[in-house]
């Protein structure tokens, strides 16, 4: 994304040369799947690019070792996927062995249903069926489990028995990626079916989870709000959001609901300015945080990037310099930057996630760099959930398999991509008129109501 390649060549001959995933270690499916999985596919794709937009990122004699390695890694993976009765996968699994005996049959929703972008790509790349069918397999397992009264599902599911341990509904931890991912994998695989289940799911979160006013920027009442609930009932269970939550305003601008992006985002952002950081969970009834950690996450920096490019609006240029302002003054140290304990008394721990070079400075870099090639190349790209960049590209659309799941011969249905269309379609990206630009994205008494909401003022 830098065009840094000779840093790029350094690092994949690095990889290739001392990386092996042939290790007695147990790791969890959807990390290994997103982290690793999803950055050996990016590169392998950038490599391979017959344009070079990001300037010449060639490997010298490259033999497709990354997608080599790529496919090596998914195979030890697929035993996650044997032996359960539901087809939705063991969250760990050791690389040599298999699923360790002592196993654990529980799973998250976001875990067992975010894999599809990853072994999607690697099927079509491959021309083998077999990565993309136990993933979608694994989807439809959990989207048959939702709620017959209110079309939620949970956030923690029995892998054998299809029974909700965790009836929590929301757009947090254990939920979020599995509804970017509905939405991801029809945006690059083009599957009708994946778009249907978005439109379903989009539209119960917003007839279940949302509170407050119906509009973002007119009327009376509190700001919008998404909150968890009882899969079942669709009874409020607590009043906590987690900070994962902040990734659904991006989400919402791929879908084109615009407008509450916007009231979503200025939610995390007060609660931002006011601790230079995200708690990983904050009780909007007490206004303090329940969990006071911050380890560098992404979201807030991925919605601020999502919501500039679609509308343009300086305002996000501001909030991405606030927030990098916040880690250099309280997350950096002596080797990389560090995970804050404590959002309040800003304490930190020797720790820096993957995510914070993957996500959270690329996401921070790309909003400031508006010549970037990403931005400027005439390709049309996507992130994964783990901030790596794949093409969205006729390749991924043409499957080699007619029936992706057997007896389900109709499901390979295309959809154009101009035929994309949100449950409450409020704006245009393509068109941001100068009004909407130049002016702050919320009415000030809406931006002060956000404000006291978290205690700011």
């Amino acid at each position: 994304v830098m065009g840094n390649s000779s840093e790029f060549q350094k690092a994949v001959k690095l990889v290739i040369e001392t990386v092996s995933f042939d290790k007695d270690s147990t790791v969890q499916v959807f990390e290994a799947t997103i982290r690793v999985l999803g950055s050996l596919l990016s590169a392998h794709i950038i490599i391979t690019d017959t344009k070079q937009p990001f300037g010449d990122m060639t490997i010298k004699d490259y033999d497709n070792e990354l997608l080599h390695m790529a496919h090596d890694l998914a195979v030890r993976l697929l035993p996650a996927f044997e032996n359960t009765k539901t087809g939705i996968p063991y969250p760990r699994v050791n690389l040599k062995k298999g699923v360790p005996p002592d196993s654990n049959n529980e799973t998250c929703t976001a875990g067992a249903g975010s894999l599809l972008v990853e072994f999607g790509i690697l099927s079509r790349l491959l021309g083998d069926s077999t990565f993309e069918w136990v993933a979608r397999r694994a989807v439809k397992a959990l989207w048959s489990l939702r709620s017959n009264n209110t079309g939620l599902l949970g956030n923690v599911v029995n892998i054998q028995t299809g029974h909700w341990v965790g009836k929590q509904s929301g757009l947090g931890a254990g939920s979020d990626s599995f509804y970017e991912y509905l939405l991801k994998s029809y945006i690059l695989f083009g599957e009708k079916e994946d778009l249907d289940m978005f439109n379903d799911a989009y539209r119960n979160i917003q007839n279940h989870l949302r509170r407050g006013r119906e509009a973002c920027n007119e009327g009376e009442g509190d700001p919008p709000l998404y909150v968890n609930v009882n899969m079942f009932t669709g009874q409020l269970m607590n009043t906590w959001i987690d900070s994962l939550q902040a990734f659904f305003p991006g989400l919402q601008v791929l879908i084109g609901d615009v407008e509450d992006a916007i009231c979503l985002h200025a939610f995390y952002y007060a609660i931002w300015k006011r601790y230079g950081a995200l708690p990983e969970r904050y009780n909007w009834q007490l206004q303090a945080p329940d969990v006071p950690f911050y380890p560098l996450r992404p979201e807030l920096v991925e919605s601020t990037y999502l919501l500039y490019q679609a509308t343009k609006n300086p305002f996000y240029l501001h909030v991405g310099m606030d927030i990098l302002q916040s880690l250099e003054k309280y997350t950096k140290a002596k080797c990389g930057y560090a995970t804050l304990h404590h959002v309040v008394e800003k304490t930190k721990e020797d720790r820096m996630e993957s995510f914070f070079l993957s996500e959270t400075c690329k996401y921070l870099y790309l909003l400031f760099d508006e010549e970037n090639p990403l931005h400027k190349s005439g390709n049309k790209y996507m992130f994964t959930t783990e901030g790596h960049v794949v093409s969205v590209d006729e390749r991924f659309r043409n499957s080699l398999w007619q029936d992706i799941l057997p007896g389900e011969e109709d499901s390979a249905e295309k959809i154009k991509p101009n035929e994309l269309k949100a449950v409450n379609f409020s704006s245009n990206c393509n068109r941001v008129p100068d009004e909407r630009r130049y002016l702050l994205p919320l009415k000030s008494n809406y931006m002060r109501q956000i404000d006291r909401m978290v205690g700011l003022i």
